[in-house]
């Protein structure tokens, strides 16, 4: 058994699915016609690409035409006989081109009675054979290794094609047309058998080879006994190179998925399906998208952990690499989402926190690119991280967070702007004392808009006044003194006062 046997078996098996599907399309449920002819050349050109080298005498032109000649029957009509005829050409095609046809048509004759025979039967032979050869050969085979490599890479696939169902509404339309039980349904025990037959069939001309009635495994084993591989741990196989390449290729296809659909619905503008607003868009996607950003870390910094040997391999480094940059423009496509769902309701504490989250969450992601292209310790990341970290929030002290949301409620409420939502008072009265500007700026504009005597605006004007002078009264002590206190109280003492004129001494006495 020749070092190319495995590359020829997936040629073989790739041909043979694709004549599979082919034959299903042409001939399930279908009436015979034109198709078989169709289906014969088909199964002609791929026993040629299996064995390219079958045409390399000077008269290559006799084989394809007679074998043409042999099929066109068949364009005549569909018959038992037709048919017959078209699988002997085609298998005696087939044997010529593998070197194996004799020259005598009593020998050719014999040939074709034996590989007809042998032929339902080519496949499943051909399956065992192989297996029992390569594990005396030591030769790869289909193991359990082979399906539990996958086993990683499909339960982070699901998990990540979760968050980001729970992250866009569109995903979760599209999940939810899947029905597994109607799917089950679908599966159509004939059908199944139609394929394993079609399979076994083309399988012969992909392979042809002629019965051999004695066993002649002793020419093919080595005499000597061949050292058994190392034994493989399960965490090889679960977290290996092979593993984790299939991951990749996975979670980049799932993470283009939802890239694409941002880019489309966010950045492009284009208008939603019914019945779904941007706003809705944007709030389910902000937080799942950032878990989906740190599991994707997580699973980089397992996966290109310092000197191992996925770390070395170009390939898996360039799919971490693509695989990154689509986890930072997700976090670039959540801080957007919490954008518009901040401009189309309002401010908080906790969606300022959200909006620092994103970023270091996509700072961190950063850092793993480079923790990867400078061949950077697991302690340089943590450091670096941990200064990132630092860095944000000693900043965040110098940030009036109260007095931001505070501005930025007040100007884009409904009462300011006449769009967009009422203003919740009472959080803005629980912001503190920062607050009271954007207060002020509020009963400036109501008091240009509405009657002077209008409770509303009274309430406003009172509550103004009593915190005024509460904060007041606080500030009098020094202890209490700070930059941020003494710039507000610069602006309190510049602020004209309002006064609320007292209509109750000129209303008539009817009234």
């Amino acid at each position: 058994m020749k070092a190319s046997l495995v590359p020829s078996h997936c040629r073989r098996v790739g041909a043979g699915i694709l004549l599979v599907a082919l034959a299903d399309f042409l001939f399930y449920g279908q009436p015979a016609g034109i198709s078989a002819f169709i289906f014969a050349i088909v199964l002609a050109a791929a026993v040629v690409a299996i064995h390219p080298t079958g045409l390399n005498d000077a008269r290559v032109w006799l084989k394809p035409a007679a074998l043409f000649a042999a099929l066109l029957p068949l364009v005549e009509n569909v018959s038992p006989l037709s048919v017959l005829v078209a699988i002997a050409a085609l298998a005696i095609f087939a044997l010529s081109l593998a070197g194996r046809l004799r020259t005598r048509p009593a020998r050719i004759a014999r040939q074709l009675g034996l590989f007809l025979l042998a032929a339902p039967f080519r496949f499943a032979r051909d399956f065992f054979r192989w297996r029992k050869v390569a594990r005396q050969l030591g030769r790869p085979r289909l193991r359990l290794a082979a399906i539990a490599v996958w086993v990683m890479p499909l339960t982070l696939g699901l998990a990540f094609l979760a968050l980001f169902g729970a992250a866009n509404p569109i995903i979760e339309h599209w999940l939810s047309l899947i029905d597994l039980y109607a799917l089950l349904d679908k599966i159509e025990l004939p059908r199944l058998i139609f394929w394993l037959v079609v399979l076994a069939g083309v399988w012969a001309f992909l392979r042809p080879r002629l019965p051999r009635f004695a066993p002649r495994l002793r020419r093919v084993v080595p005499a000597a006994p061949v050292a058994r591989p190392a034994r493989i741990s399960a965490e090889d196989v679960l977290f290996g190179k092979a593993a984790i390449l299939r991951a990749l290729i996975v979670f980049n296809a799932l993470f283009s998925v939802q890239s694409a659909l941002d880019a489309t619905y966010l950045w492009g503008g284009v208008a939603l399906p019914n019945g779904l607003t941007y706003a809705a868009y944007a709030h389910r996607g902000a937080y799942p998208l950032v878990a989906t950003a740190l599991l994707a870390a997580g699973f980089v910094l397992v996966a290109l952990r310092s000197g191992s040997e996925t770390s070395r391999d170009p390939l898996i480094r360039r799919l971490v690499y693509l695989w990154v940059a689509q986890s930072i423009v997700l976090v670039i496509s959540s801080i957007l989402r919490l954008d518009l769902y901040v401009g189309m309701y309002a401010l908080t504490y906790l969606r300022v926190a959200a909006f620092i989250w994103m970023g270091l969450v996509a700072a961190g992601l950063a850092l793993i690119v480079a923790r990867i292209a400078l061949a950077k310790s697991g302690e340089w990341l943590l450091s670096a991280n941990l200064l990132t970290l630092s860095a944000t929030l000693y900043v965040c002290c110098f940030v009036n967070f109260a007095a931001t949301i505070a501005n930025f409620n007040v100007d884009h409420s409904l009462e300011m702007t006449g769009q967009g939502v009422p203003l919740d008072f009472a959080y803005l009265h629980s912001l503190g004392p920062a607050a009271m500007p954007a207060f002020a700026r509020l009963i400036e504009h109501q008091s240009k808009t509405t009657a002077a005597d209008e409770p509303g605006y009274r309430a406003l004007v009172a509550v103004e006044k009593s915190d005024k002078v509460r904060y007041l009264a606080a500030q009098e002590s020094w202890r209490a003194w700070s930059f941020r206190d003494w710039r507000l109280l610069r602006y309190l003492d510049r602020q004209v006062p309002f006064v609320v004129p007292d209509n109750s001494q000129s209303q008539s006495p009817g009234r």
